[in-house]
């Protein structure tokens, strides 16, 4: 496929803003709006009641993940991120891809204290159940990695490339299956949550599956998408075979390096544990020892002593 000579144009970061029209994403702007008040309904009104049954307090902690999670959806959903991701440069859409998928479910799910679920969806409801359902390690390797390979299919990416809409569906779908793919891990609701040694295993089996597609873009010979070849003009002088490997590379290094950091964290945090565990068990087994002197202990030790010669 001939490109047209203007998409040889190149542009650097400075130029980015003019050389990429503005797009009013009002979609995007009634996302963010709807987050920022379903956070304020869950601080103002659901916070007192939940209180008042004995839950503890949102944390600092909790406002911050929402924040940034909120903050991190909007930069990378509105222009000119979004603009630049859809239809000029393929590895800012797998920047893109990496927090919408990986990064911001993970600050939401973060934010999101336990009560919060409880008292919004009833335990005893069909909904619970299949919340519980999907949460658990089978579902999410299952949806989160059969949706990473279904999106880099060329014919699914030129279609959503065509339509706004199928786009932003498909980053919702990506979005939910991110936040059910973390629930296993770092959920509010601890039952849920795997051991730490089935957390590793259990992101190790994400890890996985996205070295197939990224293998597939860094080691492709020609054009993989024909809609980022046929772009307007190349931003930063890339050609598109240069894109689509640096979109491999991001895929493969961003995100699994994102993933191993984490695995090593909770490997070291159970290392830790069980070694004060050890440790304290043994403190404990000494103590008791020290303090239990009884009749029998102490004629015993009489008896193996030597008796004094005169």
């Amino acid at each position: 496929m001939e490109r047209p000579e203007k998409a040889l144009c190149a542009a650097d970061a400075s130029g980015i803003m003019s050389t990429v029209p503005y797009v009013f994403h009002g979609e995007v702007w009634a996302l963010i709006l709807g987050a920022v008040a379903l956070g304020w309904y869950a601080a103002r009104v659901i916070q007192p009641q939940a209180i008042a049954l004995g839950y503890p307090a949102i944390t600092r902690k909790q406002k911050f993940f929402y924040t940034a999670a909120v903050l991190s959806m909007w930069v990378m959903s509105d222009y000119p991120i979004h603009d630049v991701a859809e239809n000029y440069l393929y590895f800012v859409h797998m920047i893109q891809h990496m927090f919408l998928s990986i990064i911001i479910p993970a600050l939401f799910v973060l934010a999101t204290p336990r009560w919060l679920l409880e008292l919004v969806i009833p335990q005893d409801s069909r909904i619970w159940r299949m919340l519980r359902k999907v949460t658990t390690p089978l579902w999410g390797l299952v949806i989160f990695n059969m949706l990473t390979i279904t999106l880099h299919f060329p014919s699914t990416v030129e279609l959503s490339a065509r339509s706004g809409a199928l786009h932003f569906l498909l980053h919702l779908m990506v979005f939910t299956a991110g936040v059910l793919m973390w629930m296993p891990v770092i959920g509010p609701i601890t039952e849920w949550q795997m051991p730490p040694l089935g957390k590793c295993l259990y992101l190790f089996g994400m890890s996985i599956v996205p070295t197939i597609p990224s293998g597939f873009l860094v080691f492709a010979e020609g054009v993989v998408y024909d809609h980022y070849a046929a772009a307007p003009l190349r931003l930063f002088g890339l050609t598109v075979i240069t894109d689509q490997t640096a979109a491999g590379i991001v895929m493969k290094l961003g995100g699994g390096f994102l993933i191993w950091a984490i695995i090593v964290t909770i490997f070291a945090r159970w290392v830790g544990d069980e070694t004060r565990k050890d440790e304290l068990a043994r403190q404990e087994r000494r103590r008791q020892a020290a303090e239990t002197l009884t009749f029998e202990s102490v004629s015993d030790e009489f008896a193996k002593s030597v008796a004094p010669t005169e």
